[in-house]
């Protein structure tokens, strides 16, 4: 039985990470708080401190160019289906 791994928000990254920074809590006493491992919590500091927030967002925005890739491809061939069946029919229309 496989466990389902957790997404978290790049606000909800941001509001963790932001309070690593303030160090008035230990890491691990954030980690348990949001309960999250200290690890990630680590990791999430060290984003914010190099980058800012939105360092978080950057899957979001590859998942974004994507699926405007995959839309483009898509209307491209129903472009190219259209012109083959309006040729279909004009040759049809010259052998009746």
């Amino acid at each position: 039985m496989s466990k389902e791994r957790r997404q978290y928000t790049s606000q909800f990254k941001f509001r963790v990470a932001l309070e690593a920074l303030k160090e008035t809590q230990s890491i691990s006493e954030i980690g348990s708080q949001y309960e999250i491992h200290p690890t990630q919590v680590k990791q999430w500091k060290r984003q914010l401190r190099e980058g800012g927030a939105s360092v978080f967002e950057n899957g979001q925005s590859s998942q974004k160019r994507q699926q405007e890739s995959i839309e483009t491809e898509l209307y491209e061939q129903i472009g190219r289906l259209k012109m083959e069946l309006e040729w279909l029919k004009k040759k049809a229309a010259g052998f009746s």
